[in-house]
């Protein structure tokens, strides 16, 4: 299976080999960032893709050109800056600290990636946001900032809203999937995001995979589950089929 599943992968990024894929300078606020765009084809439905906590690397850019392979423009958005790409656990955490800590220039920094997409063209009105882990987050800040986009989707994304916001001006459809043996995001914060969508009639589906553990999509890493990566990424393909048409 662990053979068919990478072929795949060899098959999808080679399909966008002659899609334009290029890395993507671009400035929010006067600074300079590096995102990574593709496109199949012109006027096609945009994915707008957050990193996780080691900013934009090799692993963003092969689901972004897995994507295109499906028919979808991609921006894979930089939110450290050009050339941040932190190693170390502890520059992780001060880049994502230094964003939790205002997440007014968080969310500027999201809008400022999908403007840097429509100045290529990108069709943001028809448009999707996903993150992974500390992207997750992102994304659910983004939505919570009430970003007119159609969908919200996260894999094993940070869950947990910040005093003194909520989701009353949220739109959209929410996909949240989440590892049940995450350690790093509990089950309980993933039970009280429901609630919270719930309350505020914001339209979702929220799944966990058992024996998933915390950034279970990542390959190569010892976190990594296969069956919960297939399951989770086919889910989310028929939720960008249904929610941009």
């Amino acid at each position: 299976m662990k053979i068919l599943y990478t072929l795949f992968l060899m098959i999808a990024v080679a399909a966008t080999a002659n899609a334009g894929g290029a890395p993507l300078s671009y400035t929010v606020n006067g600074q300079p960032y590096e995102g990574y765009f593709v496109s199949p084809s012109p006027n096609a439905p945009l994915v707008l893709l957050i990193h996780d906590w080691d900013g934009l690397t090799d692993y963003e850019v092969k689901r972004a050109d897995m994507l295109a392979a499906e028919g979808y423009a991609v921006f894979a958005a930089d939110l450290f800056g050009a050339g941040v790409r932190p190693t170390k656990v502890e520059d992780r955490r001060q880049h994502t600290g230094e964003l939790y800590k205002d997440r007014a220039k968080m969310r500027a920094l999201i809008q400022g990636a999908l403007d840097a997409a429509q100045a290529q063209g990108a069709n943001v009105g028809n448009a999707v946001v996903m993150g992974y882990c500390f992207g997750g987050a992102a994304v659910l800040e983004f939505a919570r900032s009430g970003a007119d986009m159609k969908g919200f989707a996260t894999f094993h994304g940070g869950l947990k809203t910040p005093d003194g916001q909520d989701y009353t001006q949220a739109k959209g459809e929410f996909l949240i999937m989440h590892g049940t043996a995450d350690s790093n995001i509990t089950m309980d914060q993933f039970a009280a995001l429901a609630n919270e969508l719930e309350q505020n009639g914001v339209a979702h589906e929220m799944i966990t995979y058992g024996g998933a553990p915390h950034a279970f999509t990542v390959f190569g890493s010892d976190r990594y589950r296969e069956d919960a990566d297939q399951k989770s990424w086919q889910r989310f393909k028929e939720f960008l089929a249904d929610t941009l048409k």
